[in-house]
């Protein structure tokens, strides 16, 4: 249910004149959610829903569309004619002088940009400033509810489970055939996935030796290697609950196919561990001081360690993103690398933590969720955080 006396609370919070959220065959996904629009649209028309500081909600909808925001408070305009569209924008907006929409400042947020630069053009021309509605997003479309508080926490279950599935997989199948393919290793976690009714918008990666170098490694026929005795194997798996508005679990782990973890990759993991959790401890700190915290911050918490082990260079990504209905949602990621993420970490959202040290022959990353609940408490989701490279061979 739309509240637009909390929206109206939270424009007076941010000094804002109102927010405007236009659409247009599904253009805006962050703005039909936070007015309980489904995501696929139904219409085919623009329009758009204007929530002043003060006063009633105004829409305004197309002739042959009238019903579109009909769910919603407020009076409404109706437009035929492009020029009608033009008046009723700037009907709604008379006398605002700072509107929010979903735009971000040189699309430093890409994930919030969702308003076209000719619509933006159009409302500047009302004589407005339009700002990020970053921080209006994050409250009222990046924050779970109790519901999918439980829906994660579900799903953190069944990604935990996921990995013992995998470790004994490898192991028996090495084993007893002396290797196998990464294919097949992803084929058994998606079964995973699917015994548990668990969904996900793309395969879990599984990267043996030199493919856990690219962070972003992409199995594929052409590139399907053997896992075989003395490889190092990262596999990054990813899901939800087969439920509406479920919301994702995000788990990053690490082993050597063999009994015992050589030195080499046992150090550099040492300093990924250690960057993770620096990063979790600022969080929790934080939160316990009640401290206003930024996503730049935490980031810059993880990456020196690793910049102070030598490592600078090959931290390559940002130390971790949020996580919502896709795994990697609108609240505030953990980033001062690939942006400078300012806006705050609240409660009722999650967000991953996943580090990462990349070498020429190997990779390593851990990763793990961490959600912040109603009441500010921090934890880590989806099992105890990894603290060392697990050896494969030695598992019975």
């Amino acid at each position: 249910m739309f509240d637009v006396t909390a929206v109206q609370q939270a424009l007076g919070q941010f000094g804002i004149d109102g927010w405007l959220i236009y659409d247009f065959r599904g253009s805006n996904l962050l703005g039909r959610r936070v007015l309980g629009l489904p995501d696929q649209p139904v219409g085919s028309r623009r329009w758009f829903y204007y929530v002043p500081v003060h006063g009633s909600p105004q829409k305004l909808v197309h002739r042959i569309e009238p019903t579109a925001l009909a769910h919603l408070p407020g009076t409404q305009l109706v437009y035929l004619r492009w020029q009608e569209l033009e008046a009723g924008v700037a009907a709604m907006l008379c006398g605002a002088r700072r509107v929010a929409m979903e735009y971000s400042p040189r699309n430093a947020n890409p994930y919030l940009s969702r308003v076209d630069a000719g619509t933006v053009e159009l409302v500047r021309g009302c004589g407005v400033e339009v700002v990020s509605s970053g921080d209006l997003i994050q409250q009222f479309e990046a924050t779970w509810d109790d519901e999918q508080i439980a829906l994660h926490l579900e799903a953190a279950r069944h990604t935990d489970t996921a990995f013992h599935r995998v470790w004994t997989f490898v192991a028996d199948r090495v084993r007893q055939h002396g290797g196998v393919p990464e294919s097949a290793v992803q084929a058994e976690i998606l079964q995973h996935f699917a015994e548990h009714d668990l969904v996900t918008y793309h395969p879990p990666i599984v990267a043996a030796n030199e493919h856990s170098s690219d962070p972003h490694f992409e199995n594929s026929p052409a590139n399907d290697r053997t896992i075989r005795e003395g490889d190092w194997l990262l596999v990054d798996l990813w899901a939800k609950c087969n439920r509406p508005r479920a919301v994702y679990s995000d788990l990053t782990r690490v082993g050597y196919v063999g009994a015992h973890v050589p030195a080499e990759y046992a150090q550099v993991f040492s300093v990924v561990a250690q960057a993770r959790d620096a990063a979790i401890a600022c969080v929790q700190r934080a939160f316990a001081e009640g401290r206003p915290l930024a996503g730049w911050e935490v980031d810059r918490v993880a990456r020196q360690v690793i910049e102070q082990a030598g490592y600078a260079d090959r931290f390559v990504h940002r130390t971790g993103h949020s996580i919502g209905q896709e795994v990697h949602g609108n609240g505030a990621n953990i980033d001062s690398l690939e942006t400078r993420e300012e806006r705050r970490l609240l409660p009722r959202t999650c967000f991953s933590i996943e580090p990462g040290i990349y070498l020429d022959t190997f990779g390593v990353r851990s990763e793990v969720n961490v959600l912040i609940d109603a009441a500010g408490r921090v934890q880590v989701t989806g099992g105890e955080a990894q603290q060392a490279p697990l050896a494969i061979l030695a598992q019975t």
